[in-house]
Formats: C-alpha cells, structure tokens, sequence
C-alpha cells in the first residue's frame, strides 16, 4: 500500500507528541519532515521535544525549526497545561538527530518544489509557519493536495468564550491559512472535545508494556490534571487535541463532518481568534472547509493504541 507523503507541523505538546506517535506508529505515512511552530511552548522547547520524540521511537525524520512568534503579536504559550518544558511528566531520551539547517519555511517550499505528486500538510499547533510559506511562496500552493488542521471551533472556544488557543495565537496566519484555496480539513474543539481519554484508557496505554505506552501514559497522566481541575463538563476525560488531524486522513469514517465556509476573526474586540464556522450555509458562500464536529471515541483510541503497540 503507497504511503501518503505529510509534512507535520506542530508545537509538542503532550497531544502533539501522541499525533506523532500515531502518525509514526500506523507506518501509513511518508513523513518528508516534521517542522515546528512556537505555541504550547516556546520555540527552543518545541523544537527539542519533537526531537525526544523521534529519539524515543527510533525514527529517522528531519526536524525543522519553525518561527520563534507569531506573524504580529506576542507569543503566548501553554505552559499551564503543559508545563515548564512543553511535555512535562514522563522521562524522555534526549535528542539523537540534530534540527535540520533550513528554516522551516524553506524545507516545506523545497520538499514541495522536488515532490512529483501533491503533500498534505498536517499543522496541530498555530499556523505562523504555514501562512509564512502561502505567503513567500504562492506558486507551490497547487502542490498541497490538502491541510488537515487542529484548531478552531464552531460553538465554543478554550482562550476565549469563541477562540480556540492555535488559532488565538496567531489569527492573523490562521485568516490566510482558511482564506488560502487550499482544500482544508479542521478538528477544532467540537470534535476533539469528545476525542477524550480517561483514566481507564491511560491504563490501558500504560498495560500495553513497551516504552512508547508508558510514555503516553505518563504524558496523559500529566496531561489530564489540567482538564480534571479546569475542564469538570468533560466528565474527568482530558481532550486528546492534535491526534484527531492524523487519525482523520487514516479513517475519516471514524468522524462525523459538514462542507462549511470557515473564516477567521481578527480584529473583533471580544472574538479574535474565533473560526467564524457558517454551519447552516446562512451566507451561501462556497465551503472552503471539511468541518469535523464528532468522533467515534472508542474506534479513535483504538487507532492509537494500535500505533503505539507497534513502536519500541
């Protein structure tokens, strides 16, 4: 079976760090380069945790670093969900691989420019290096078959009653991003609020006996103490973000979505960083977005224990 060729952009990040562990672990895809954006944490702690990662699972995938903020704003970060260096909790190898010379930027313009078929782009953290690249270099943006996005949300936000935290980062990348042509898919937090991971399923990861389930099982440990003291409407359950925009491309049955047309506030006084989600087609404007709003929990977890089985 042909691999579908990715690059995955992402800021590690406890559910970052699962997305790669899946993507990795299902060997359905031919990951060209992992780059990394500043988000959960600051760039340098982005960086490095995506190279633990690849230390931890013996892979051999060339690391980019990314933009240190966003296109015009500050950074902000998520160090009080994911802690002082962005993957608290489990114990990790450090670094084998050095990051790659070229920008972040530049590896996706020169992937794209070599690759004789179409890449899809997977983006789990904000969108800076991803409109960055629209930006510089438009004339590649035919060879993006899709972007397969975690981020947004239809009728509810986690920054902001209405923003989601990557696209509330950087709304400005996001806005080119949405506004870009490029075929879209978006996991925002209606759907990946219910892709949830409770105590019994940390257990389960943890049961599996090799060193990749214990260490997502010490990530959720960690992972989870945020959504159980902040999150009580999700029932104890810690929302496995970012692995729902690999787990969508490896089975989109798994998920329930809709055509919408998706913009993206920034410059509203109480909703920047909103996705502006037209769910009942009200402007009758073409759908430039696969909006996913549910998940099959069970048969989306099992997509993932199934991966990590297979890794050391």
């Amino acid at each position: 079976m042909k691999k579908r060729p990715i690059i995955i952009d992402c800021d590690p990040g406890h559910d970052d760090a699962v997305m790669l562990m899946l993507a990795i672990g299902s060997d359905l895809f031919d990951i060209k380069a992992i780059t990394t954006s500043a988000g959960n944490q600051t760039q340098a702690k982005t960086l490095k945790n995506a190279l633990k990662i690849m230390a931890l699972v013996g892979a051999d995938i060339p690391v980019y670093k990314g933009a240190d903020k966003p296109l015009f704003r500050e950074l902000i970060i998520a160090d009080y969900v994911h802690g002082e260096m962005g993957m608290d909790g489990p114990s990790l190898p450090e670094p084998t691989l050095q990051p790659e010379p070229l920008s972040a930027v530049e590896a996706i313009a020169a992937i794209l420019t070599e690759s004789e078929e179409t890449i899809t782009l997977v983006p789990t953290g904000p969108l800076t290096n991803i409109a960055t690249f629209l930006l510089a270099y438009p004339h590649l943006k035919d060879k993006i078959e899709r972007i397969s996005i975690m981020g947004g949300g239809a009728f509810r936000g986690n920054m902001t009653p209405t923003a989601e935290f990557n696209i509330y980062v950087d709304p400005e990348a996001a806005a080119i991003v949405f506004g870009s042509g490029v075929p879209i898919t978006m996991c925002g937090l209606d759907v990946t609020h219910k892709a949830l991971v409770f105590q019994e399923d940390i257990e389960r990861f943890r049961s599996i006996g090799n060193q990749s389930g214990k260490v997502v099982a010490e990530l959720m440990d960690f992972f989870s103490i945020f959504y159980r003291q902040e999150r009580p409407e999700l029932g104890g359950g810690a929302a496995l973000h970012d692995p729902c925009a690999i787990a969508w491309l490896i089975d989109p049955s798994l998920f329930e979505s809709r055509s919408c047309f998706v913009d993206v506030e920034t410059i509203g006084k109480l909703t920047t960083g909103t996705t502006v989600v037209d769910f009942f087609n009200v402007l009758k404007k073409a759908p430039n977005v696969e909006f996913v709003y549910d998940v099959d929990r069970e048969g989306y977890l099992n997509l993932i224990y199934d991966a990590v089985k297979k890794l050391p």
